[in-house]
């Protein structure tokens, strides 16, 4: 039974991207079973998400199953707005083989799929970064694109300049020093504020942008760059939004737009606002098995808007990772 340091601690970013790569390989060849995850309203503003998933025999005969509950008004009382736990099991006698965090997972496994996406579709892929957010995935997301993909300076924008400011210096705590590993150049930490030429000016400097807000309301307007790539991962509902309809357009437009499940096909608010034809959209799986629809999307020019919903296919990659 592992606490959130612990679950961390048993998903390392390079093998926790790994085991997503093998899953959706195992799932391509049909190893795998995901069932569209349940979306339970359990009391008002509160929604209990049910998502399990599982290997065949052959491929491991591993289950996972994650119970979150996702409660936007928990910030009120001091407690995150997702709470929960994903237990893995053995798939065929059903023995539990752990009990895992169901933030942390939900943080790094979300991460290590943008990472991924980055990694794949991202004409400069070590930034500079932009985020938008200052929360849970905030962090998890600078940790992912700084250790895989080698970012070494990182924008920030909060809700406003103070709280830019104060994630910003708490990020620097963080990443004090550089990823562990052979490389251990500092990574730079700025705030976006006024004095810095606010959002404009950072979405000018940036060539990757992630959001990861509350979704409660457009937090991206845009222009980006023509090289830039966004990775929209705050909106997971129909009902939420960050991105600008107009911005989703443009880059619909001028680019290419890449989900990370089929999910995301009628799930992804940024997308059905703009009133896009989301099952045209290849997938992440699509991009790393190198299926006719991945090819087009890593040969085409133009900025990339990566739209990530999450899926149970992370979340039991994550418990591959974790029971390895």
């Amino acid at each position: 039974m592992l606490d959130a340091t612990a679950t961390a601690a048993a998903l390392p970013w390079g093998p926790l991207m790994a085991a997503i790569t093998q899953t959706l390989h195992d799932h391509a060849a049909a190893r795998v079973h995901a069932p569209e995850r349940m979306v339970l309203p359990v009391a008002p503003g509160t929604s209990w998400f049910v998502m399990p998933a599982w290997l065949a025999p052959e491929a491991g005969d591993l289950a996972a199953i994650k119970l979150i509950t996702f409660a936007l008004g928990n910030a009120a009382q001091g407690l995150p707005a997702i709470l929960g736990d994903v237990m893995v099991m053995r798939a065929s006698t059903g023995q539990r083989l752990a009990l895992l965090d169901g933030p942390t997972v939900t943080a790094r496994r979300t991460a290590a799929v943008t990472a991924l996406a980055v990694q794949q579709l991202a004409s400069q892929p070590t930034g500079p970064l932009l985020l938008l957010g200052t929360g849970v995935q905030a962090h998890s997301h600078a940790q992912a694109l700084v250790q895989a993909c080698g970012v070494r300076e990182i924008w920030v924008r909060g809700r406003n300049d103070q709280r830019s400011a104060e994630f910003a210096a708490a990020l620097a705590g963080q990443l004090a020093g550089g990823p562990s590993g052979a490389d251990p150049s500092p990574v730079h930490i700025h705030a976006v504020s006024e004095a810095s030429g606010g959002l404009p000016a950072a979405l000018a400097r940036c060539p990757l942008v992630v959001t990861v807000t509350p979704a409660q309301q457009v937090c991206l307007h845009g222009p980006v760059r023509p090289d830039a790539l966004v990775a929209a991962v705050g909106a997971f509902t129909p009902q939420m939004i960050e991105l600008a309809p107009s911005l989703t357009q443009h880059l619909a437009r001028t680019g290419r737009i890449v989900i990370d499940s089929p999910n995301a096909r009628h799930e992804a608010g940024d997308l059905l606002t703009a009133q896009l034809d989301t099952h045209a959209r290849p997938t992440l799986a699509d991009v790393l098995l190198h299926t006719p629809a991945g090819q087009a999307a890593l040969a085409g020019t133009g900025p990339v808007l990566f739209k990530s919903c999450g899926a149970a296919l992370w979340d039991l990659a994550a418990a591959r990772c974790a029971v390895a």
